[in-house]
């Protein structure tokens, strides 16, 4: 273990009141299929109430695709808990449909049959749909019903200011916690190559998903692709896919030069987009022909975040208050786990981020291509034997890699129960060791595995899977009052959607105007 990283440990595992105020949050995304596994064509069910004013339960791209959104808490196993009655409150209203188990999609319509989300008849509900309009013309439908796991972690302020007075930093308490999330962000850069090889679970795919686009995948069947040793297809160069920003790498050596570079992305025209205009046959087809429509756009692994007030947008928020918390983007959806997740994995997240907060983290410079070069291996091959990576320069086996770090990571587990009591962290730590031990125990391999000893398709094993998992909400449902309360948030949402809509809206053109300009003015364009 570095220095730094022992100091930092001991430091904050002297206040065990510290650790324990960490905060996590879970968002779930999850495409609604019928009984055939066929992608649903019905709207957003009134029953889970408004996707716009809702505040647990949206729709990210497709009318199709779920958002469970999860309170933030600061015990682990409680938003796990928080995350399984918010399932449990949708499957209830569901009338026979599934929630897809996997991350990559089932079988698809055609293209222009996937349906677009509808946020409904508001200036801000109109907003939404089309820049979702301008991501399928960008992007494709089909990309964009791609699922994940978004997973959100931070450290108590009062923990950063306690390193901060240790470390004689003369920054203010603002500026430090955010230049220490910001190297999180390095250092997650550096290892998260370790959670696609422990957690991806994305090895195959239908093979309608790519239409026709030329591939290196292999054929397991005359409806499946898939890669032997991948780990995540999802995050791979078939996922999402974009020139526009392939330029669009922050360095991610200060939180100025993150802002800049996402403010110039927003405020930058790209010529291929500005050939097709914002507008076809009268209609807004995408906000605006630049590089991205808006800051969420941009397709990072990892985010650096704080909670937006009434009309602002993301970056002015980290502009004006500063870095509150990171968001994980990378993680695959789980298809033997009823959530996608579990308390194990996520347990062993909290060690892992806090090993990436309090780990040195120098500036990245040359390592960025070492970083991204890593990366994708893991994400098509971390499976082979006998894998090797590059560290600052070197070889080395990816194995031997992750045993070194798994050690280090459970010093931070260890860190995290001695605050927490138990020894649940060191337990998900150990769990990963057997992972890392045996590649069959991946949940890539298991995927596989799985295929092959039935004889499925990968959409046949997704339904199979999406049925287990409805039978095993449908065997633990919400009581009578948690239902009760489901129904009420649905409600609410509804009324306040409906209040939204009421009032006086002005003119769309003006109102996209005004939105586009708040981010360029605030930061002097």
């Amino acid at each position: 273990m570095s220095d730094i990283l022992s100091r930092r440990l001991a430091l904050l595992g002297a206040d065990p009141t510290l650790l324990a105020e960490c905060l996590h949050g879970i968002e779930r995304e999850t495409l609604r299929v019928d009984a055939r596994g066929q992608l649903s064509r019905r709207p957003h069910p009134r029953a889970l109430g408004s996707a716009l004013t809702h505040p647990q339960i949206t729709t990210d791209y497709s009318e199709a695709l779920l958002e469970f959104i999860t309170p933030t808490g600061t015990r682990t196993p409680e938003v796990l808990d928080a995350l399984d009655r918010v399932h449990r409150a949708a499957v209830a209203e569901l009338d026979g449909e599934r929630l897809w188990s996997g991350s990559m999609p089932c079988a698809l319509p055609a293209e222009d049959e996937i349906p677009i989300a509808d946020y409904g008849s508001s200036n801000i509900g109109r907003l939404k749909h089309v820049y979702r309009r301008g991501l399928a013309l960008r992007y494709s439908r089909t990309m964009q019903c791609i699922a994940g796991i978004h997973y959100n972690f931070s450290l108590p302020e009062a923990a950063w200011e306690l390193l901060r007075q240790q470390e004689g930093d003369a920054r203010d308490a603002r500026d430090y916690q955010s230049a220490r999330y910001i190297a999180l962000i390095r250092n997650f850069r550096r290892y998260s190559w370790l959670l696609m090889y422990l957690f991806g679970a994305s090895p195959a795919l239908d093979a309608g998903f790519l239409r026709g686009r030329p591939h290196r995948l292999q054929t397991l069947d005359e409806r499946t692709l898939y890669l032997p040793h991948a780990t995540s297809l999802r995050m791979s160069d078939l996922g999402y896919q974009s020139n526009a920003q392939a330029s669009l790498t922050p360095d991610y050596n200060d939180l100025t030069t993150y802002t800049e570079s996402l403010r110039r992305a927003v405020g930058t025209p790209y010529p291929p987009y500005a050939e097709i205009g914002t507008h076809q046959n009268g209609e807004w087809v995408q906000l605006n022909t630049n590089i991205l429509q808006i800051e969420n756009e941009y397709y990072a692994t990892i985010r650096p975040k704080r909670v937006t007030r009434s009309g602002e947008r993301p970056v002015q928020a980290l502009m004006a208050r500063g870095v509150q918390y990171i968001e994980v983007r990378c993680l695959d959806i789980d298809p033997f786990l009823p959530l996608g997740i579990d308390t194990t994995a996520a347990l062993f997240l909290d060690a892992f981020l806090l090993y990436c907060a309090l780990e040195g983290s120098p500036p990245l410079n040359g390592e960025c291509s070492e970083c991204t070069d890593n990366f994708a291996s893991v994400v098509r091959e971390g499976r082979k034997p006998g894998l090797r990576l590059q560290r600052h320069g070197a070889s080395v086996t990816m194995i031997d890699w992750a045993a070194e770090m798994l050690d280090q990571i459970e010093r931070c587990a260890e860190t995290l129960d001695a605050s927490l009591g138990g020894d649940a962290h060191r337990r998900a730590v150990a769990v990963q060791r057997q992972k890392v031990a045996d590649v069959r125990l991946t949940p890539s391999a298991r995927v596989l595995q799985e295929l092959r000893e039935r004889g499925e398709s990968f959409a046949d094993f997704g339904l199979r899977q999406s049925e287990a998992h409805a039978a095993y909400f449908a065997s633990h449902p919400l009581s009578a009052g948690e239902q009760a309360c489901y129904a009420q948030m649905a409600r609410q949402s509804l009324e306040e959607q409906a209040e939204i809509e009421a009032a006086p809206q002005g003119d769309f053109d003006t109102f996209v105007a005004a939105y586009q300009a708040s981010i360029l003015a605030t930061i002097g364009v």
